[in-house]
């Protein structure tokens, strides 16, 4: 089985297509490379499923993009061979070579844009944010493959022609976790 990441978030469901927030969404720049589940800043975020955690890091900061907070992120090899990337945390709880179980909290979400430094010439989907007030949130992305993070890739956006090697959709994994569904090789 799968668990829904975020129990606080403000709906259990994945952004369907082209809806803010949701897999390869094109930002007009740049596509995005996961879904967004908005949830208030400090929500739990929990492993959907048991694995390895092999990285942690940055995932935004303002050194980056003016308007983004500082945030973190979590890479954990599933018991399934699927790399999941949970990004934008405020604090994280585990380390690299640490085992998750799933369920286990590994970190809280963060607050992922300065909504006082958003104006009219940032992007259009970060205005939108704003007005919405999605301003944290837990960003996940599904790999079949290792990511190997490329200068066309950041904060969970995607700069280049084509989608990233071994990107996958992350819906229907989610949609799985919402209803406790497996539908993978263990």
């Amino acid at each position: 089985m799968t668990t829904w990441p975020v129990p606080g978030s403000e709906s259990a469901g994945v952004p369907g297509e082209g809806k803010p927030g949701s897999f390869w969404e094109d930002r007009g720049d740049r596509f995005h490379c996961g879904v967004d589940i908005y949830a208030p800043a400090m929500s739990e975020v929990l492993a959907c499923e048991t694995g390895e955690v092999i990285d942690v890091g940055i995932a935004t900061s303002p050194e980056q993009v003016s308007y983004w907070d500082t945030t973190r992120y979590v890479l954990v090899k599933t018991r399934s061979n699927l790399y999941c990337r949970y990004a934008e945390f405020a604090d994280i709880l585990v380390h690299i070579g640490d085992r998750v179980l799933e369920g286990q909290v590994i970190g809280h979400i963060g607050t992922v844009i300065r909504a006082h430094l958003v104006d009219g010439c940032s992007p259009h989907y970060v205005q939108r944010l704003k007005q919405d007030g999605h301003v944290s949130m837990l960003h996940f992305e599904v790999y079949r493959l290792r990511p190997g993070y490329m200068r066309a890739y950041s904060g969970g956006n995607w700069f280049g022609d084509g989608r990233p090697e071994g990107l996958l959709d992350p819906g229907p994994y989610l949609r799985d976790a919402i209803h406790g569904i497996k539908n993978y090789d263990e």
